[in-house]
């Protein structure tokens, strides 16, 4: 079993920072690419960053700049730094990983549980 715990949102001004974190544990036996969608409400889901195994970075336009992606291979962990938060970043943020467990011959996507972040006065 594999799980993916996120950690660090929460509510901040317009123009500060949070990191978000999500750490994948169980029986893992590679990930390759990790990242991040966002959930505002009323509005579908939406890719914001990924970053392969070897560390190449990929960002939706509007974050670009502000947010940067980074991992840490030896604790299977992404972060999400934001900078410079809009009220448009308010949405639930979730990891997600693209793993083989043990025991299996393919990779699939595994999902955190979401994080609220809310950027708000």
């Amino acid at each position: 079993q594999v799980q993916l715990v996120e950690s660090g949102g929460g509510l901040v001004q317009p123009g500060g920072s949070l990191r978000l974190s999500c750490a994948a544990s169980g029986n893992i036996f590679s990930i390759n690419a990790m990242g991040w969608y966002r959930q505002a409400p009323g509005k579908q889901r939406e890719l914001v960053a990924t970053i392969t195994s070897g560390g190449n970075t990929s960002y939706r336009s509007s974050v670009k700049g502000r947010f940067t992606i980074s991992r840490d291979n030896a604790k299977n962990t992404v972060y999400l730094q934001m900078n410079s938060l809009k009220a448009e970043d308010t949405a639930v943020y979730y990891c997600y990983g693209v793993i083989r467990d043990s025991g299996s011959n393919y990779y699939r996507n595994y999902w955190g549980q979401g994080t609220q972040v809310t950027v708000s006065s």
